[in-house]
């Protein structure tokens, strides 16, 4: 394992780095600048989804052609956040999250200004390519200002957008919608924005490259194959969820012609001198098994959020905003936990704790299968056993990110946060995708729900296997 970087900052008589000193106030600079760009692109992801029908209402166009807006900014996402890694060795994490900033914003303005359905799509896109790169760009960010021993209190505070984004953002969107009209759900973002641009240009410390310094190279190749080939498996998994045939040539060939071109993206990574994302990462254990756990649970976990807001309105006849609302107790949930358990990780074994998470996860996915496959069930039975399930996602998610890049030297960093970003993206599409395509076999019933959380269940079980190839003990 590689032996973590020296601290910078004060030491006190105990050889501990003192709180208070440089390295803390940096990393603190770094918290309150990356926090609220989070906070911006995931209250913008949820007031979208809610005002989808409201937007096709707006445009007179298609539930299926407004659709396109998450879409669009999906694909967008997958194919600028391969470069994230090299954008910051060629002009600096600093520079590289303001123009992140700036493009989400400008997005965000655009598309608020939109006069028909293709200009959404469109602008949305620019969104996408803003919000791509500030996920990536700012965990490494994060990574390099705090030291291990505050690796995972740091991630925690970076985690809040995750408690913030699902309890405030589908209420805040109805609200929009119903008080004002749909313009507000993008120009909401502009004051959001400008904050943290001024905060980003007043409080990020500049990090560009040094002078004499040779640039980083661009592997064209390298990139040619890993963001279309992100693009298009991301395009035929949505294709196949949305139409619940995933063998429709218009989902399977996208998909296919995606796989293609990352495996040659793969093949090409572990032989190129530079390549555009150091796949060598993965020879690191801890990376390696952090890598996996995530991809299994991410999978059923994420994959498993759609199914809750059809149950409530297809199966029990809640309306939109009801079944909003009784997604709050989740999200405070989820929020709540990780802050505890991304504490935790500074100050205990991984492999005693992830594998936990992995369980609870598991069993709270397998009772929302049991609880939503009873007619008429009593309301608090599914929203209790979703509140256990987001005990074990609490636990597993932002503490296995800091497992897996807590001890990988500063320059390996930006790589690792970019590989942890591809591989969330991926495997929340995929398990989108999959439960998508169960859920339209065995029907929007309550035995369709069973069985599409069962599956869930058990894509969540199977992360236990790498979680426990986890690290026994604290470098």
């Amino acid at each position: 394992m590689t032996s973590a970087p020296p601290r910078t900052g004060p030491v006190a008589p105990s050889g501990q780095t003192v709180p208070g000193g440089p390295t803390g106030t940096a990393l603190n600079r770094v918290l309150a600048v990356t926090v609220l760009g989070s906070v911006m692109a995931v209250l913008d992801m949820t007031i979208v989804n809610v005002a989808l029908r409201s937007l096709s209402d707006a445009f007179q166009a298609p539930l299926t052609t407004i659709q396109w807006t998450a879409t669009a900014y999906t694909l967008a996402l997958a194919a600028v956040i391969p470069t994230a890694a090299w954008a910051m060795g060629r002009i600096g994490a600093r520079r590289t999250y303001l123009t992140a900033l700036v493009l989400f914003t400008l997005g965000s303005l655009l598309a608020a200004l939109a006069w028909d359905a293709g200009s959404l799509i469109a602008f949305r896109a620019v969104q996408g390519l803003g919000g791509g790169l500030l996920m990536p760009v700012g965990m490494t960010m994060v990574m390099r200002a705090a030291d291990p021993e505050r690796m995972g209190r740091a991630m925690a505070i970076g985690g809040l957008p995750i408690l913030v984004g699902p309890v405030i953002g589908p209420t805040l969107g109805g609200w929009l919608v119903d008080a004002a009209t749909w313009h507000w759900i993008f120009l909401v973002n502009l004051p959001l924005g400008a904050l943290a641009l001024v905060l980003a240009a007043r409080l990020l410390r500049p990090d560009a490259p040094r002078v004499g310094a040779p640039a980083p190279r661009l592997d064209v190749p390298g990139l040619l194959m890993l963001s279309p080939g992100l693009a298009l498996l991301l395009y035929g998994l949505a294709r196949g969820g949305e139409d619940g045939d995933p063998t429709a040539p218009g989902a399977l060939l996208p998909a296919l012609a995606g796989l293609v071109l990352v495996a040659g993206f793969v093949r090409r990574a572990l032989t190129a001198r530079e390549p555009l994302l150091d796949l060598r990462l993965l020879r690191d254990r801890t990376f390696a098994a952090g890598i996996g756990t995530l991809a299994l649970f991410t999978c059923g976990y994420f994959g498993s959020m759609l199914l809750a807001p059809v149950y409530w309105q297809s199966v029990r006849g809640f309306t939109a905003s009801t079944a909003g609302l009784l997604s709050v107790p989740v999200g405070l949930t989820v929020g709540l936990t990780m802050q505890l358990a991304a504490r935790r990780i500074d100050r205990t074994t991984p492999r005693r704790l992830i594998p936990i998470g992995v369980v609870l996860g598991a069993l709270g996915m397998g009772l929302s299968a049991v609880q939503t496959g009873i007619p008429d069930v009593a309301v608090w039975r599914p929203i209790a056993a979703a509140m256990l399930m987001g005990v074990g996602s609490g636990i597993v998610l932002m503490p296995t990110m800091t497992t897996a890049s807590r001890d990988l030297p500063k320059d390996r960093l930006a790589a690792a946060s970019t590989a942890l970003s591809i591989n969330s993206q991926l495997g929340a599409s995929i398990g989108t995708a999959l439960c998508s395509v169960v859920l339209a076999s065995a029907g929007t019933d309550p035995a369709g729900f069973r069985l599409t959380y069962a599956v869930a269940a058990a894509l969540i079980a199977l992360a236990v296997l790498p979680a426990l190839l986890l690290p026994g003990r604290r470098a």
